[in-house]
């Protein structure tokens, strides 16, 4: 793996608000009790351990050279007795037996082991045998007497080992651990507001009304929650008024567009009276066709979407008028959204790319988190430079699509229109059938 390859720690880290949060409480905290924990060891539990180990070195250097004085029966009876109180030793003698046996169990205290035999070899200067491994509250020594003969000791394993170190960690694990809950507790019922408000701004801008949820949290996340509510309002209020307005501009246009049709009617047949009938109809179909790109998603609910049945759909009604166009289906392709802006735009996009083509391909794929509809066809194409002038209202690109005569250049303005009032979006790229692809990008709910 090269220093290019190498993870950075923006990469581990995990990317959530919550989890960051988590991190930068509890591991400052983990940490220091690892230090507390780790200088209690070495300064304390050692230290302490060390001592205890020394003191039942020089008690049994005592107890074996009041023995070694005297090698008598009676006189270790009384070094016995000494031993067991008020030392608190079992003393056996071993008159032949080896110096070494098999140990009892298989873990060792090396800090134990080498503390308690340092002082009795550097004493002595001879093998000691110690096991430290048997289970219980006892330990053993065994030490060479002299003559063949061998001292067997068993004492208490809190003479030699501080009791306190295990129970001071074991504290330490079980303070760690509620602290640390108690933290995620807290960063949760923190965090929660946000992820309320993300998804109340998400849900938005997809064209859904999340509704008016409660407002909690701290000041910030207060503040920010009922700027998106008073946000919320004006766009909607702005809506509404472009609604309202739009309404009066069709009431006040059409009428005279309708008295003037009537006129025309009841005159005589003429060349001049056609062609103001061919410019009335493109009037109406201009006022149509730009109310369609101002009103937008309108007040449509949104619902659950098969977007693949929705282009069979507009296929089905395309294919009568002898457009060849082929569907393709991949994954699960529902979507949330208004059934008609969504047919809206999808027309739009067939549509436009069955009055260039001879040939269109849809394919409808559905990802992870998105779906995507792509349109191909095999006409003239655009230029890279001109895709996004493809998308002004009223833009017409008849130098480069001089087949387009249908419209008024609004048909790709009101996809890309819809596309974005559901959080998507519509682009334009090469088609592999030589001409344009438009692809319709559109978020899954997870």
């Amino acid at each position: 793996m090269t220093a290019n390859q190498l993870p950075r720690m923006r990469d581990i880290l995990p990317k959530g608000l919550y989890w960051r949060t988590a991190l930068i409480i509890i591991v400052p905290a983990a940490l220091l009790q690892i230090l507390i924990t780790l200088v209690f060891l070495d300064d304390h539990w050692r230290l302490t351990s060390k001592r205890m180990s020394q003191a039942m070195a020089g008690e049994v250097t005592l107890l074996l050279q009041t023995y070694q004085a005297d090698p008598t029966p009676e006189n270790f009876e009384r070094v016995r007795q000494m031993a067991e109180s008020p030392l608190g030793f079992q003393l056996t003698l071993d008159a032949d037996g080896p110096l070494e046996r098999a140990p009892c169990g298989r873990s060792r205290s090396v800090f134990v082991d080498r503390y308690l035999l340092e002082p009795l070899i550097n004493e002595f200067g001879q093998t000691i045998w110690y096991d430290p491994t048997c289970p219980g509250r006892y330990v053993f020594l065994r030490i060479a007497a002299g003559d063949g003969a061998v001292f067997e000791i068993t004492a208490r394993r809190d003479r030699v080992q501080a009791r306190s170190g295990p129970l001071f960690v074991t504290w330490v694990i079980f303070g760690t651990t509620f602290f640390c809950l108690v933290s995620i507790l807290f960063i949760r019922s923190q965090v929660r507001p946000i992820e309320k408000l993300a998804d109340a701004m998400e849900r938005f801008g997809r064209g859904e009304d999340a509704g008016h949820f409660r407002v909690r949290g701290a000041r910030e996340v207060r503040g920010a929650t009922h700027a998106f509510f008073d946000m919320r309002q004006r766009i909607k209020r702005h809506i509404e008024q472009r609604a309202q307005l739009l309404a009066g501009v069709s009431h006040d246009l059409r009428t005279p567009l309708t008295r003037l049709k009537l006129q025309l009617e009841l005159m005589p047949a003429s060349a001049e009276i056609d062609d103001a009938k061919r410019d009335l109809a493109e009037m109406a179909e201009t006022l149509d066709e730009y109310l369609a790109f101002a009103k937008g998603l309108s007040e449509e609910a949104p619902e659950q979407v098969d977007l693949a049945r929705l282009v069979r759909d507009i296929v089905g009604d395309a294919a009568r008028t002898g457009a060849n166009i082929a569907v393709t289906q991949s994954g699960d392709v529902g979507a949330t959204g208004r059934t008609r802006a969504l047919k809206r735009c999808l027309n739009n996009l067939i549509d436009n790319a069955a009055a260039h083509g001879d040939q269109v391909r849809v394919e409808v794929h559905g990802g992870d988190g998105f779906v995507t509809v792509s349109v191909d066809d095999n006409g003239p194409g655009i230029a890279e430079d001109q895709y996004e002038e493809a998308f002004r209202p009223f833009s017409r690109l008849d130098e480069t699509r001089s087949r387009n005569q249908k419209g008024v250049g609004l048909g790709l303005a009101i996809a890309r229109d819809v596309a974005r009032g559901h959080g998507g979006d519509v682009t334009l790229s090469t088609s592999p059938l030589g001409g344009l692809r438009a692809t319709l990008r559109l978020p899954r709910p997870a």
